[in-house]
Formats: structure tokens, C-alpha cells, sequence
């Protein structure tokens, strides 16, 4: 079965196969998500189709076992041959229309807006079911990209009945102010997966999504 937009929630891990280095990615998905995480990305850039075919294939099924969400970056023929849960966009990826055309009304799709909240309307219109802002702030993963404005997500929870991810340079301590201005999840990658103990960089994100005790 396969997960609704209410899922979009919690920790968003994003793989770099980079900061793997000899540590098997499925090993280091397993801990973060052994550490809270509730969804994960699958993020590889090469071309070696199947090594990534296999590994998606393996992050999946580590999801499905952990109650956990799996979407794959930019490629929809993965994505579906994977069994993922969904798909994440960007700028210059197939079209949410053709997206949707192909993994069909039950998956998962994930656009990025960058900085701008023109793009995430238009994502809501073309049928998306979260959408992601950012660079929040300073990454190493991507160092150029553009800097969003935390009033994105405020206008977000207002104006778009979506859910809201947040990505940039994110950490336990520059997070919460993100998730109080309207984020449902936090996507991170260096803070978790640059991490020695990968199931304790995960599990310092929780308290950042737990409910807040009602005052005494």
C-alpha cells in the first residue's frame, strides 16, 4: 500500500553515495531510519544503472519494513521498477503531468521550488503532493544554490494545503526555527549521513517533530 501526502513528515534523508565511502548505502539507510527517519531519498547521479536499480531496490524494501517512505530522485523509470513510493522533481525533470502519467494516482510526487513560491503554486495546480524549498542554509552539497527566505514556509501553510519540505544545510540546532514556520519535514544529508554514528545523527532530529507538552 502505498503512503499518503500525511506521511510527508519528520526526518527526510537524502543519500549521497560520496559520504558512504566503504559503508555499504543500505547499511546507512537502515541506521537512519533505525534512528527516526520517515522518508528517504534515493539520490545518484551516475550511470551505472544497475547498481542503482539494486540499491533502490534494497532501500525500498528497507522501507516498506520499517513503515518508512522511499522516493527516488529525478528518475520515474526507477522509481517503478524499484517499487518506490514516489518521485522527486526538480527544475529541469520530466513534467509532473508525465510523471504522474506514468507511476499513476497512488505514488508519491515531490517537487523542488528552490525560492520561489510562483513554482510551488504551480506545483500544487499540476497535482504535486509536497513540495521542497530551499537552500535555508549554507550547504556543502550544494554550495551555489540558491537561499530561501523561512517566510516561504510560513506563506506555504497558509496559501497551499501541501505538505512543506525544508532542505539546506539543516541541523538538530538551526532546524526547529523551520519546522516553526511551517515545515512537515526536515531533508538532510550531510548532517546524517556525514555522520560517524549515522542511527544517532537521525535520532537528534526527533525531538524537533515532537508535540509540544501542553503547560502545566
Amino acid at each position: 500500500m502505498n503512503p499518503g501526502r500525511d506521511q510527508v513528515r519528520g526526518l527526510y534523508v537524502i543519500t549521497d553515495g560520496g559520504l558512504a565511502g566503504a559503508r555499504p548505502l543500505p547499511t546507512l539507510v537502515a541506521q537512519a531510519l533505525a534512528g527516526g527517519a520517515r522518508l528517504v531519498q534515493y539520490r545518484d547521479k551516475t550511470a551505472d544503472h544497475a547498481r542503482r536499480r539494486d540499491e533502490a531496490r534494497a532501500l525500498a524494501s528497507l522501507c516498506r519494513t520499517a513503515g518508512a517512505v522511499l522516493i527516488v530522485n529525478d528518475d520515474v523509470e526507477l522509481a517503478l521498477a524499484a517499487q518506490a513510493h514516489g518521485v522527486h522533481l526538480g527544475r529541469d525533470d520530466d513534467a509532473i503531468a508525465a510523471a504522474r502519467a506514468r507511476l499513476g494516482p497512488d505514488r508519491l510526487i515531490g517537487v523542488s521550488c528552490y525560492d520561489r513560491f510562483d513554482l510551488a503554486l504551480a506545483a500544487r495546480d499540476a497535482g504535486a503532493d509536497y513540495v521542497a524549498f530551499g537552500s535555508f542554509y549554507p550547504s556543502p552539497t550544494k554550495p551555489a544554490a540558491v537561499r530561501a527566505d523561512v517566510s516561504l514556509l510560513e506563506r506555504g501553510r497558509r496559501e497551499l494545503s501541501l505538505p512543506l519540505v525544508a532542505i539546506g544545510g539543516i541541523t538538530p540546532e538551526n532546524g526547529r526555527a523551520l519546522v516553526a514556520a511551517g515545515a512537515d519535514a526536515l531533508a538532510v544529508i550531510n548532517a546524517v549521513f556525514g555522520a560517524t554514528d549515522v542511527r544517532a545523527a537521525a535520532a537528534a532530529f526527533a525531538p524537533l517533530f515532537a508535540p509540544e507538552e501542553p503547560p502545566a
